[in-house]
């Protein structure tokens, strides 16, 4: 006899949206929709400077809309849940999504910067490099304004990323983010088959990843019998699905493989060891801007979609996968840091630099507390301000010629003696990677490894710590080649910097020395309630399908 089973009805109406809630990504679609239109019909001539109002109208207006979002949502609630549950809508998220869309924008100024005709970005990237039609489409000045509709779905997908409530909308926010990221990166102007090998590696990697992801979510959902993370949490309080709660069912062997697999995915977004080895190669290879745009807008997505998955559907079996977080946010901390002592170039240095603070971030997810998430969002928008201003100022540095980027290390020898403000400013940038006191960079350390002591993860403070005294070697050393070292021949050369890039450095600047002298209005108003020590989830959503709001 065939046992009774409770079949999907099927619905009559067209679900209940609520498009204001949904306002800022529809908003960013429409934009990216409308600039392919662009490109379509709108003589070449004329296009740039639509394309990049276009991005910059929707960039802002989507903050906008953001900020005005805060005040609509339920008091009393942590949030609540959109378009038939896929999508979630709390305080952290808008957090993360402002953040995003805010950093974005700096982005877009590096990205639009444009000197003698030319931008960042090769000038028909369809052409062989170094063949006679490139050469022509140089002379003629050709540009490529793709770039800026790409840039619009890339930011959709990072807004979409942190806010989703089930793993399919997850995975579909991931590609959406990732594949017009696969393309910017092999558009360098300037070292083209570099940027191509960078945009290849990128993109086999990354497909790697998202198989392994995918793969996580298909075990999660036999674990559970659904890919909601509402449904998800409840199953794994359960015991998992009800087929498993009979005797002798045992489901925790998928649950452990999903959440491994589901982490494969996500840490390798963020650049975890051992899965870092794509951005050394890719932060190197890729346009400037675009390496700015993923060091910011990229971290703090894959992070804040990272936070919500252990936080939410898996955050009753913390003790299950607390133990690989350890050893991942180890390894990454002392890999990286011991590996980027021995690199040359600026980009590759400040590649393992973004690895090491992924494992300094990581430290505030093991604490799983409001604390570590609180923790773990500050030092998210810190590091994103004072990462956009170090690579604005490697667009700047330039070889003898003033053509290509110098990425030599021991050639920015004088630069202090030549360009006393830009070695500065990243000097600045740099002492704030290195969390000196009185830059954004201390606060965001401390806020993240007191939130690991006070969940008893303090050995794992105490490898942070030794690992923030190592690669402080590093970033003084880049400050003493530009300050006490004699340059070889002229030294470096700086191209002046433009309206754009100049506005992100002193943007990068304020932000670095604002968010660490006075870190109190920011660390106070980033979770709806002052209580310390409840799990994240009482400040996140984590309700099912059945019982959303629209």
């Amino acid at each position: 006899m065939i046992p009774h089973m409770d079949l999907p009805v099927v619905t009559e109406g067209p679900p209940e949206i609520n498009w204001w809630l949904l306002a800022p990504l529809l908003t960013l679609f429409a934009a990216g929709v409308l600039g392919v239109l662009f490109e379509a019909f709108v003589p070449a001539r004329r296009r740039r400077g639509l394309q990049i109002g276009l991005a910059a109208l929707a960039l802002l207006a989507a903050f906008v809309l953001l900020v005005l979002q805060i005040g609509t949502l339920p008091d009393g609630q942590a949030g609540v849940t959109v378009a038939a549950g896929v999508l979630a809508v709390d305080r952290t998220v808008i957090f993360f999504q402002g953040t995003i869309t805010v950093l974005a924008l700096i982005s877009l100024l590096l990205i639009a910067e444009n000197r003698d005709g030319r931008d960042a970005f090769a000038a028909q990237a369809a052409t062989v490099p170094g063949s006679e039609e490139e050469r022509a489409h140089i002379l003629a000045g050709s540009q490529h304004t793709e770039v800026y509709p790409l840039v619009m779905f890339a930011v959709l997908g990072m807004l979409m990323f942190p806010a989703s409530n089930d793993f399919l909308t997850m995975f579909i926010a991931l590609e959406v983010m990732s594949l017009p990221l696969y393309l910017l990166c092999g558009l360098a102007r300037r070292r083209r088959l570099f940027s191509q090998e960078a945009a290849v590696k990128y993109f086999l990697l990354g497909a790697f990843s998202s198989a392994f992801f995918l793969f996580g979510i298909a075990l999660v959902y036999g674990y559970a019998g659904s890919v909601n993370f509402g449904t998800v949490r409840a199953a794994v309080e359960a015991g998992g699905a009800e087929i498993f709660q009979g005797e002798g069912g045992n489901g925790e062997p998928l649950l452990l493989m999903g959440i491994g697999l589901v982490a494969i995915g996500l840490l390798f977004k963020v650049g975890a060891v051992p899965f870092h080895n794509w951005k050394p190669d890719v932060y190197q290879g890729a346009p400037t801007p675009i390496t700015a745009l993923m060091a910011s807008c990229t971290l703090v997505a894959a992070f804040g979609a990272l936070l919500r998955v252990f936080f939410v559907p898996f955050g009753t079996s913390a003790a299950s996968w607390e133990p690989m977080l350890w050893a991942v946010a180890v390894l990454t901390m002392v890999a990286a840091a011991v590996i980027a002592v021995t690199q040359r170039d600026i980009k590759r240095l400040l590649a393992y630099s973004s690895v090491v603070h992924a494992g300094f971030i990581l430290t505030a997810v093991v604490a799983n507390s409001t604390d570590g998430l609180a923790g773990a969002m500050f030092y998210l928008a810190a590091y994103g301000f004072t990462t956009l201003g170090a690579f604005a100022v490697v667009t700047l540095v330039r070889t003898k010629d003033g053509g290509q980027e110098l990425g030599d290390l021991e050639r920015w020898a004088g630069l202090g003696r030549r360009s006393p403000a830009l070695a500065g400013a990243l000097a600045l940038f740099l002492l704030a990677f290195a969390g000196i006191p009185l830059t954004s960079g201390f606060i965001g350390k401390f806020a993240v490894f007191e939130a690991a002591v006070a969940a008893g993860a303090t050995p794992l403070v105490v490898v942070g710590v030794l690992s923030s005294a190592v690669t402080a070697f590093f970033y003084v050393r880049i400050i003493v080649v530009m300050f006490f070292r004699d340059p070889e021949g002229d030294g470096p050369t700086v191209v002046r910097a433009g309206a754009a890039t100049g506005g992100v450095i002193t943007i990068g600047v304020a932000a670095t020395l604002l968010l660490g002298l006075y870190p109190g209005p920011v660390l106070d108003h980033l979770l709806p309630s002052s209580e310390t020590g409840p799990e994240p989830v009482a400040v996140m959503v984590d309700q099912a399908s059945t019982d959303t709001d629209g």
